[in-house]
């Protein structure tokens, strides 16, 4: 075994020890969102945001980053990479990419890389590969967790994760730093564990809670998009009382115009089960990529609660677009298992990451179908017979990888926030390169009177 490897199965080893040992000690989460004023001075982190007059009315661009630990910040990373050097004509003259991006939404390691650019904007390639994507960030926080301050500590290994993410990567920025930036509306969404459904760090989703987003900071949003159960406990929300019928409202006109979708009914009942604040007085947050591990449902239902695109577009004083895409940056991996080598029962590790590998992988399936369906119905409901919207659907993966070692390679990197230094060379270049190389890509770039070298 090198030795890099058997330093990571130590951390590992050590970090699952520990979680044993205080796995007998109630932990308690820092409940710290506030609850929200009647008449807010701030500006609400909302969908209007990404209505911006730095981005042209002729394009929606939107992206969605998935789950998969540091493994999928690199891969997002690379895209954004490719996106800045890709450069296309709109109103009549040169664009970047970058610059036309709406919306991202990004759950799990994707919110690392998601949330960073939203903050720092073109400051994200020069910076984030060693605030985040070239870091032992696993080592640290284990590290972090030996500290005696911790042992005895009632706040948690999530609150721990917090501070480091809050110090070492975001800076104490909050959600207003966020609402105060050009770049596009991001979208950082994890699971309500109480109420089995996504859970989007929008303004629209607290004010259910009658809470307020612009205080709240960044790095507990970005914790929560990517606790995993078990090793990490939720982040917890507090629900307050004494804003119902303001906070209700989009809910309510939801109910009006959703009929016939048993999915969007469930949607739309862990809405209202919000307005319970007796019986769900407290919310707990896990892991995004549970409910969504491509991002990719937030948008479907963003877009569909709303009633529509035009519906949307609508309520937040917009225009259709003559084109709209959707670009999926998807890092999730094939991992083979070695059950079939031998007649003896599979062991119980490897039954559940088999179960979970194939429940992963369907609903990912099921979510494209869903996604590309959906944006073609979209451009057509947005499309007049003066004005024709166009639609495109990217799928970044690493089945697009012709050659059978390089996919074995990729399939082969952890889910895991400490990343060799070649590894994430080899992830950001993939990130480049499948873009890039994607067919639908190069339509739409060419469809937009760029080139894609």
């Amino acid at each position: 075994m090198c030795r890099g490897a058997l330093h990571r199965m130590r951390v590992l080893t050590a970090m699952l020890a520990l979680s044993a040992l205080l796995s007998g000690c109630t932990s308690y989460s820092s409940i710290i969102n506030k609850p929200r004023a009647l008449h807010p001075a701030t500006p609400a982190y909302s969908i209007d945001h990404a209505v911006s007059a730095s981005r042209s009315g002729e394009l929606t661009l939107v992206l969605a980053f998935s789950g998969g630990g540091t493994r999928a910040a690199a891969l997002a990373y690379g895209v954004l990479e490719e996106l800045r050097d890709t450069r296309v004509v709109i109103d009549g003259r040169p664009r970047r990419l970058l610059d036309e991006v709406d919306l991202i939404s990004s759950v799990s390691g994707g919110s690392f890389t998601a949330a960073y650019f939203g903050l720092n904007g073109e400051a994200l390639f020069s910076d984030f590969e060693e605030a985040f994507l070239r870091r032992d960030v696993a080592s640290e926080l284990v590290h972090g967790l030996f500290s005696p301050a911790w042992w005895f500590s009632s706040r948690g290994r999530t609150e721990m994760a917090v501070d480091f993410y809050e110090d070492s990567v975001f800076k104490g920025a909050t959600f207003a730093d966020l609402q105060q930036g050009a770049g596009p509306l991001i979208v950082i969404n994890a699971s309500d564990l109480g109420g089995g459904v996504r859970f989007s760090f929008l303004q629209e989703y607290f004010d259910l809670l009658c809470s307020d987003l612009a205080s709240f900071p960044v790095a507990r949003a970005v914790t929560a998009s990517s606790a995993v159960p078990m090793l990490f406990t939720p982040v917890a929300l507090e629900n307050h009382a004494g804003c119902e019928r303001a906070g209700r409202g989009w809910v309510q006109d939801a109910q009006q115009h959703l009929t016939g979708s048993p999915q969007l009914a469930q949607v739309l009942d862990g809405l209202q089960s919000y307005a319970d604040k007796e019986n769900r007085r407290f919310i707990h947050l896990v892991d995004g990529g549970i409910t969504d591990n491509l991002g990719l449902r937030a948008i479907y239902d963003i877009i569909e609660v709303a009633g529509g695109p035009r519906r949307l577009l609508r309520s937040v004083g917009a225009k259709p677009a003559s084109r709209l895409a959707i670009v999926s940056v998807n890092a999730s991996t094939r991992v083979g298992s070695d059950m079939e080598a031998s007649a003896r029962a599979p062991t119980l590790e490897q039954t559940a990451n088999a179960v979970t590998d194939i429940q992963l992988h369907r609903y990912n399936a099921s979510t494209v179908e869903l996604l590309q369906a959906s944006i073609q119905r979209w451009a057509q409901e947005l499309s007049t017979p003066a004005a024709p919207v166009a639609s495109y659907f990217v799928q970044v993966d690493f089945e697009a990888i012709a050659e059978p070692e390089r996919q074995v390679y990729f399939n082969r990197i952890p889910t895991s926030l400490a990343l060799s230094g070649e590894q994430v060379d080899q992830l950001i270049a993939a990130g480049r390169e499948l873009l890039r190389d994607n067919v639908e890509f190069r339509r739409f770039v060419k469809d937009l009177g760029g080139e894609v070298h």
